[in-house]
């Protein structure tokens, strides 16, 4: 679960990937699976790496990204969202412990064990990226100091 998490957070934020030419070289259980899991989606547009499927779509007006292993079997769908669509409890947290930062990316990861968010903190010094999983505690998932 936690190498699926964290391959999943860095996909996510890699900006390199190859695009398939057209639906006819995506796996056609990924095809099948995406059709009826997102029935509705719009805008869809295929990606490929050596371990995964991304699939970029619309549904209901939102952005989403669904991720398939190249067998074709669901392993996440994940998407951008604003501070205030966190739990409340995990919004609590962060007005606790980090005031003096800005928000500066946040993304959900909901997979069949559960849904995760990772958040990006920046001040004047550090970017911090803090995770949490399944409502538990943020957690330092990476820390760096600016230039």
């Amino acid at each position: 679960m936690k190498k699926i998490t964290i391959i999943l957070a860095m996909m996510l934020t890699l900006t390199t990937t190859w695009a398939f030419t057209g639906e006819k070289s995506v796996n056609q259980t990924a095809l099948t699976a995406f059709k009826a899991e997102f029935a509705g989606a719009t805008d869809a547009s295929w990606y490929a790496d050596n371990e995964f499927y991304k699939v970029t779509f619309t549904l209901n007006d939102q952005k989403l990204f669904a991720f398939y292993s190249t067998d074709g079997e669901f392993m996440a769908v994940t998407r951008y969202i604003s501070s205030v669509q966190l739990p409340l409890f995990q919004q609590y947290r962060l007005r606790k412990f980090y005031r003096n930062a800005w928000v500066s990316d946040l993304f959900e990861v909901a997979t069949k064990n559960g849904t995760s968010y990772y958040i990006t903190l920046e001040n004047a010094d550090t970017k911090t990226v803090l995770k949490s999983i399944n409502g538990s505690n943020w957690s330092v998932y990476k820390k760096d100091k600016k230039d």
